[in-house]
This record gives structure tokens, sequence and C-alpha cells, in this order.
């Protein structure tokens, strides 16, 4: 396979201009050009409201089009009605836990995942005010990941809805979301899936897998701050709205986007699918705009690898150290976001020590709380978290790795 042209992926983000070295990806990554030229463009060109017979609203309403296809093609959706844009995947999937309350009777039962980051859990907690039952669907205690053999006992006859993450934010690895739409179909479920911590890093296939909703964060994506989500047109249709009483239920997806998602971020899709597709031209790619989002997940995919095993082989030669989940990238089922803990030192002493190095990075529970505590790893600071994505390098890899030894050697508390 041919080598990412490091220096090409760098010229089109402009954030990477200077010295610092950005690992803490898993909490925004930068935008790339194509993108944030997007942005640039409505906002001097485009900037009014939609739905006016006049030029400008008119070209406003084009770009909102474009950035749904474009999200379309980026996701496999059957169709562009099958985008909802909000401002974060918190908000989008908040508002999908209102739009559905109607939809469950007291008895119903909803899954939710230990795995998950708290967006895909508090939202469905809060039903149980309607009378929903929820449950939680473990980590194995063996893999510490999620595996259909404990989810099958909690499924019921009442169980209407399974929320999971398709890579947990602190964990890492690649869940088989096919595979559990699968089995949560033959069982009359519907399955939500939250997949920001896997969108910057693999391809998105939602008719493949057979999902039912799926979201993730633009800005965790190469976008700016925003988010989409998707879902199956007929289960959109048949959400409540959450916009005036006059957007009817037939209104899709407008209906969901209350007070109208942001124009400029949601044309921004187009861009990130440009930069994708533009990423495997250079790199000699064909076809379709599909064909080349594919081909450059295939570059993504190897180039992370190399940053993932460099950590991981650096973290496990270590007596000192303990990486939470697994210590190996079997088949590229794990992704460049790796937690860990030094044995007796506070996370955050570790972090701000990383500062004078130019290396930025984080600590805590990333808001996947239940998790960490889960773990046993709530106590200090939290866990140590490097996020990578493709536009980082090995040469980065050892930097930080060096300044941990040297940081490391002085025993900080």
């Amino acid at each position: 396979m041919t080598a990412l042209d490091l220096t090409h992926v760098q010229s089109q983000f402009p954030g990477l201009c200077d010295d610092w070295v950005f690992f803490d990806n898993a909490g925004g990554s930068q935008i790339c050009q194509p993108a944030l030229d997007r942005m640039v463009e409505f906002l001097t060109h485009r900037n009014v409201q939609i739905g006016g017979s006049y030029a400008v609203s008119q070209a406003a309403a084009e770009a909102l089009t474009t950035g749904r296809q474009a999200a379309q093609t980026l996701v496999n959706a059957a169709r562009p009605e099958e985008i909802v844009f909000g401002p974060s995947t918190t908000v989008l999937l908040q508002n999908l836990a209102a739009a559905m309350r109607s939809q469950f009777r007291p008895g119903d039962e909803v899954i939710v995942t230990m795995a998950d980051h708290e967006s895909n859990i508090g939202p469905w907690m809060r039903l149980a005010d309607v009378g929903v039952t929820v449950k939680v669907w473990p980590l194995n205690p063996q893999t510490q990941d999620l595996q259909l053999s404990d989810l099958e006992p909690l499924m019921t006859g009442r169980t209407r809805l399974v929320c999971v993450t398709h890579v947990s934010n602190i964990l890492g690895k690649v869940h088989p979301v096919a595979d559990f739409a699968r089995f949560v179909h033959d069982r009359g479920a519907l399955i939500c899936v939250d997949a920001v911590a896997y969108a910057p890093h693999r391809l998105i296939d939602v008719r493949a897998w057979d999902v039912d909703y799926y979201a993730f964060s633009l800005y965790k994506a190469y976008g700016p701050h925003g988010a989409l989500m998707y879902g199956k047109y007929d289960l959109l249709a048949e959400l409540d709205g959450l916009y005036h009483y006059f957007y009817g239920k037939d209104k899709v997806p407008g209906k969901l986007e209350p007070g109208n998602p942001s124009y400029e971020a949601a044309y921004s899709t187009d861009g990130i699918v440009e930069y994708l597709a533009g990423l495997a031209r250079h790199h000699g790619a064909g076809g379709d705009r599909r064909a080349m989002i594919a081909a450059a997940y295939d570059l993504i995919t190897a180039q992370e690898d190399l940053l993932t095993d460099r950590l991981l082989s650096w973290l496990s030669g270590r007596n000192d150290c303990r990486i939470i989940g697994e210590g190996v990238n079997r088949n590229s089922t794990r992704v460049p976001t790796i937690a860990f803990k030094f044995d007796g030192i506070h996370s955050g002493a570790i972090v701000r020590a990383m500062d004078d190095h130019g290396i930025a990075m984080r600590f805590g529970d990333f808001h996947s709380r239940r998790l960490v505590e889960h773990l046993g790893d709530d106590h200090l600071g939290g866990v140590l978290r490097i996020s990578m994505v493709h536009y980082n390098t090995v040469g980065q890899v050892d930097r930080l790795t060096n300044a941990l030894s040297a940081i490391l050697a002085r025993e900080p508390t």
C-alpha cells in the first residue's frame, strides 16, 4: 500500500502551523482547509436565512443541501433527508430521546452500555420518568469489551432500543456494530450507535451495517463544532417534532432541527468529504466520491496503525504503566485513542508537565465517567489519554515517549 504523504496531509490543516503536537484529537481534531473554505465562502457570500425567493437565500439553501448530500455520501445513507444536523452529538442524542419519548410505554426496556460516553447513556436513563426500565450491558470481564453473550440475557419481548458505542473513547476498540444490529433486530428492537470515537478513523457504512440511528461530531472528524445524526427515513418520520407545531411529522429532517442547523457547519461537511477525496486522489486513487472516501480511509488506517503500534509498544515495555483496554492492535481493531495510567502518579501532574514540552494531551474520565469508575481508575486524576489521527507522525510519538521518560524520571507527585 502507498505510504501516506504526511507533507501533503499536514498542508491541509492550517492549525498545524506551529510546533505544538496535538494528541487530544478525540476532544477535537484540527479542521481541514476545504471545510474551513466552505465556512468562509458561506459566511462571506451566502450568510442569509434559507427559504427566500431572492438569489442569495437560494444560494444559502443550496449550501445546506450540498452539506446534506455530502453527509449522505460520507455515511452511505439512502437519501440526504436521513441526515440531521445539530450542534453536538450530545444534543442530537438528547433530541432523539425527546423525539422518541411518546413511543415508549411503562414497562418498555432500553439497554445502554457500560462502555459509552455519557451522551449515549444519560438521555436514555431519563426515560425512567415515563416508566421505561433501563438495563446496562456490561463489559465482559474476560475480554473487557462488549460481547453479545452478555447482551442476550438482558433482552426480552419488551426491549425497544439498544444504545451502544462503536468505539469507546477510553478503551479504543472497534465494536462489530453490524453483528450487534443484526442481533438486536432479530429480537425486535432498534439500535442507536454513538460513533464519535470511530468516525475520524474508519469508513462509515450505515446501510451495510443496518444501524437505525448513528451519530458523531464533525469537530472530531476534521470539521467545525457541529455534529450529524443518520436515521432511517421511516424511523425519522415516526418521531415527534421538536420544532414549531406547524412542522408536521412528515417534515424530515427539519422537524428535528429546531431553530435550523448552523448552515456554515452543515456546508463544511462537503469540505470534509472533499478533503478525503482529495487525499485519495493525491495518492493515485480514482472512482466516484464514495470510492475515494473508502480509499482515503484505507490510507488513514495504515498510518494510524503505525502510530498505535508505536505507542502501545512503548507503554507495554514499562513496568510502571497499565494500558486501559487491549495492549495490542489486532487487525486494525484498535483506533489510536489510548488511555493508560502510571503507578502512584497523579495523571494531572503528567499532563501539566507535558505542556512544557509542547504536547497537548488530557486526563480525567472524558465524560465516560461510569466506565472509568467501573474500571476503578477514577483515583489520582483518572486516566491519561493520547488520541491521535492520521496527521500525527511516528516522530511525534517518539517526542511524546521521550518527554514521558524525562518526566517520569523526575517522579512528579
